[in-house]
């Protein structure tokens, strides 16, 4: 059955996409093989790891410390008493409560990309460097597609200063939308105590934050092996202020990964685990989430490979796999294609990642809008992607096989040689069919008339269309201020 779609009217309703098909693409032998070559390369080889309060934590714990080499080494018992302490579900909340998202409760929810460098601009075609405008104006689209259920940072606000940018980032952000914000370009603590100061301010105070965590983050690993002071200062004063804090590794096969995809996954897996061990021994039960880009190298370039296909698929499928097996929420990409203009190669990427979701299910799906392996960004992109999430949803909503929809009454109505079109049993269920506002469905004829449109120019349209007239919830009056006052406070040094 279909899930109820009445929402609170005073915002949209969230679309998500249901477990309701998921399968495994490992055996239980294969999973246990990679579960287990992960805990031996953290017992035996260890992770590069120098920042004194984890390591010192870690040391207590009973990590395997050689403070010479900066090497961390976790015993497998460690990391799997580290993970049990991790919550299976929490809460990411929105400024508006209707929107609240519950993550772990069996059901995915789309987010745009994050941090593209570049934009392809809608009214000329031309891609330029990104600002601050260019990620408030994609906020507050995303914030009126009811496809998008959170946010990433989809493009950097690249005319604010480096050392605050990612304040900028959380402040436009917060006034161009309702959603929850998750940040993912805070890497420091500064910039981190800057962001949780934010989320605190526009929460309420610190004790609500706790209560109704307005933003995450996560935090990235360096492949291979390997973790930065930043990353780990920044995830303990997340996980500090109450906020989830995901888990993050992006290792590239036959670079930073080994060549092979069980190497690949192994890599991974290995850095995710690291860093929840890591979170969990310094916060104890704080809410984190698996986070893989597990990604291929193109062997001609030596650069990310933007005709990534069969391979990058499955590492997908086995991360989510993989985050269900520990009981722990995950965000896998599931966009992100590397075609450079939302054309036949962007549409089969996504389309195959987004039905791979379908049947290997993360809860955080990630990359709408982003074009170019992720170093462009288009709000058209943005828009036909979330129509081809629609589409998922729809298929994964499922179809009843009740008695009203085997319709046997109406088959025996008609008969032999009539028709249904004007049957009531047709009219009270022919809007359960699903049906795109943007593909082409028209006359040859018709198309050839209006200058043979493509989904794309579909897509500008409504993108223009929202941007001039949707108005996000507007923060409470002062708020604005105050958040500007912690960037310049912390511009002033």
């Amino acid at each position: 059955m279909r899930e109820s779609r009445t929402r609170d009217p005073r915002s949209t309703w969230i679309r998500s996409l249901p477990w309701n098909f998921t399968v495994d693409v490992l055996s239980p032998g294969d999973l246990a093989k990679l579960h287990d070559n992960s805990l031996a390369i953290l017992d035996k080889v260890g992770i590069a790891l120098g920042w004194a309060p984890a390591v010192d934590a870690l040391a207590d714990t009973g990590a395997r410390v050689d403070r010479d080499a900066n090497r961390v080494f976790f015993p497998p018992e460690l990391i799997e008493k580290q993970l049990a302490l991790a919550p299976s579900s929490f809460l990411l909340a929105a400024r508006d409560p209707a929107l609240d998202l519950r993550i772990g409760a069996g059901h995915g929810y789309l987010a745009t990309d994050g941090c593209v460098a570049d934009i392809i601009d809608i009214d000329t075609g031309t891609r330029r460097r990104s600002t601050k405008q260019d990620l408030g104006d994609i906020t507050r689209l995303a914030d009126a597609l009811p496809q998008i259920g959170f946010h990433w940072q989809p493009v950097s606000a690249g005319d604010t200063p480096n050392n605050t940018r990612p304040l900028h980032e959380v402040q436009v952000q917060f006034l161009n939308t309702a959603k929850h914000i998750q940040q993912m370009t805070v890497i420091d603590g500064e910039n981190a105590r800057g962001a949780a100061e934010m989320a605190r301010i526009v929460a309420g105070g610190a004790e609500e934050l706790r209560r109704r965590p307005l933003m995450s983050n996560f935090q990235c690993s360096i492949s291979p092996l390997a973790w930065e002071d930043g990353p780990l200062e920044a995830m303990a004063v997340f996980a500090e202020a109450g906020l989830p804090v995901g888990v993050c590794s992006m290792p590239l096969s036959c670079a930073t990964a080994p060549a092979t995809v069980a190497g690949l996954l192994t890599i991974a897996n290995a850095e995710i685990l690291s860093g929840i061990a890591i979170l969990e021994t310094m916060h104890p039960g704080a809410p984190t989430f698996y986070v893989s880009y597990a990604t291929s190298m193109d062997l001609n370039s030596g650069a990310l490979n933007l005709g990534w296909g069969p391979e990058e698929l499955f590492a997908e499928m086995v991360c989510t796999q993989m985050a269900r097996r520990y009981g722990i929420p995950s965000t896998v990409g599931t966009f992100g294609t590397g075609s450079k203009f939302p054309d036949w190669q962007a549409g089969v990427q996504n389309a195959l990642s987004g039905f791979a979701k379908v049947f290997a299910p993360g809860d955080m799906l990630t990359a709408a809008g982003s074009l170019y392996g992720d170093r462009a960004y288009s709000l058209e992109a943005l828009v036909l992607d979330a129509e081809i999430f629609d589409l998922l949803c729809h298929f994964a909503d499922g179809y009843s096989f009740d008695e009203d929809h085997l319709a046997f009454g109406p088959i025996s109505e008609v008969g032999p040689g009539g028709h249904f079109l004007a049957n009531p049993h047709t009219l009270a269920n022919m809007r359960e069919s699903w049906m795109s506002g943007l593909f082409e469905r028209g006359t040859w004829e018709d198309w050839e008339e209006a200058g043979r449109p493509s989904p794309v120019n579909g897509a500008r349209v409504r993108a223009r269309e929202i941007l001039g007239s949707h108005e996000p919830l507007p923060l409470p009056d002062g708020l604005e201020n105050e958040l500007a006052k912690v960037i310049e406070a912390q511009e002033r040094g």
